[in-house]
């Protein structure tokens, strides 16, 4: 939601063209389809993909996945695999599985939160999962209206509060094909809707869809997820009245219009292997790599289009009861601060390490990480429960 601030002081607009609507009654499944494309087409070709469009679904979900770096596109096996990877939420079975996280940065300003409801099939091989994402900070000042035309301050009624949220629904659908008795394949698609807000001034809803597979063997398993692929929209629209209007020219600000805002693509490609290091304990590694197409990023393979962030990720269990977690990513390079000539630069990595616990059906989880990299004093706190809502048995 920042991006949207960032827009307003910079004046930076991307104008739609105007596209008629169709009466798709009239259409047929596969004609609905191509045309569902061709506009989406058309909108990029009037448009242009933003770099770090909609980054708050990039910041993870559920304590264990932030904990292990973001690498989990292999190896998620609960309801938090609605953002990780849909062809996971597999791994649900028998019951309903509820999960929830709270997490707050910058001591508190943001707040992310996170929640997701699995539901599986009676077969065990199809799930329905919905998931709900919200990251805002809440009570920012207006002082638009602060200073009265004529110089005066307007203590009363010239400062109000408003927030900035960003929200986004998932609707997953998995299904898995078994292959072998030690192999299976799944698929799964996400259906996301997204809507921000800022305050009483701007908004915007969007959509887009997810698709992810999952390979996976006795003790290996390899995840592939494509993001955005069809590309996710966003159409800004913006309340501004006509005091408002005059503030921003007299500050020198361009007047807002509706517009269209494209996120581009993005593939997650991770592999898992599970050590089994004695009859309790085994060892969880995976590595992931984070590929964007919007750009040249500050990563570690870095081009245009194209740049690739890696992401590894390890899990300590034992009896499946109490996990450690340690993980790393968001690997950039910056100039160090001791050289004077602004030439030498650095490796920066983002760290995080957690812990959880299992009793029964119901599992906690615990993340220390934070939202930019070892450099950094931002870290925060990250909690997250899984509920198995699992019937009890009737008593005769």
């Amino acid at each position: 939601m920042f991006k949207l601030f960032w827009h307003l002081t910079n004046n930076q607009w991307f104008i739609s063209s105007g596209i008629e609507r169709i009466n798709l009654n009239r259409m047929k499944k596969n004609y609905l389809v191509l045309t569902f494309i061709g506009l989406m087409l058309s909108c990029a070709a009037t448009a242009q993909f933003e770099k770090y469009s909609n980054e708050f679904m990039n910041i993870g979900a559920g304590a264990r996945g932030m904990a292990m770096g973001n690498a989990q596109v292999a190896s998620v096996t609960d309801g938090t695999a609605g953002y990780w990877n849909p062809a996971a939420l597999t791994y649900v079975k028998d019951c309903p599985q509820l999960n929830i996280m709270h997490a707050e940065y910058f001591a508190g300003i943001g707040k992310y939160d996170f929640a997701n409801l699995v539901l599986p099939f009676k077969d065990n091989k199809r799930v329905l999962a919905l998931t709900l994402l919200r990251f805002a900070v809440d009570d920012i000042p207006n002082t638009i209206f602060l200073v009265n035309p004529d110089g005066s301050v307007n203590l009363e009624t010239g400062i109000s509060t408003f927030s900035a949220a960003d929200y986004a629904l998932l609707i997953s659908l998995a299904q898995r094909l078994k292959m072998t008795e030690n192999k299976n394949i799944s698929f799964g698609l996400n259906a996301k809707i997204i809507h921000q807000t800022g305050g009483p001034y701007a908004s915007s809803w969007g959509f887009g869809f997810d698709a992810g597979a999952l390979f996976a063997g006795k003790r290996w398993k390899l995840g592939i997820v494509a993001k955005d692929v069809t590309t996710t929209f966003n159409a800004w629209t913006y309340n501004i009245d006509q005091q408002m209007q005059e503030v921003f020219y007299e500050t020198g600000n361009e007047i807002p219009t509706k517009s269209i805002e494209l996120t581009a693509p993005q593939l997650v490609i991770g592999t898992s292997y599970n050590f089994k290091l004695s009859n309790k304990l085994s060892l969880l590694a995976e590595a992931d790599l984070d590929a964007t197409f919007d750009g040249k990023r500050n990563e570690v393979f870095s081009s245009n289009p194209i740049s690739i962030d890696p992401k590894l990720g390890l899990e300590l269990s034992y009896n499946n009861v109490f996990f450690i977690r340690a993980g790393v990513d968001n690997f950039q390079q910056v100039t160090d601060d001791r050289d004077t000539t602004n030439q030498k630069k650095l490796w920066i990595y983002q760290p995080s390490i957690g812990a959880g616990f299992k009793i029964g059906d119901v599992e906690i989880d615990y993340a220390f990480t934070n939202l930019a990299n070892q450099s950094s004093p931002l870290y925060t706190n990250v909690f997250s429960l899984k509920i198995d809502l699992r019937k009890k048995p009737i008593k005769k």
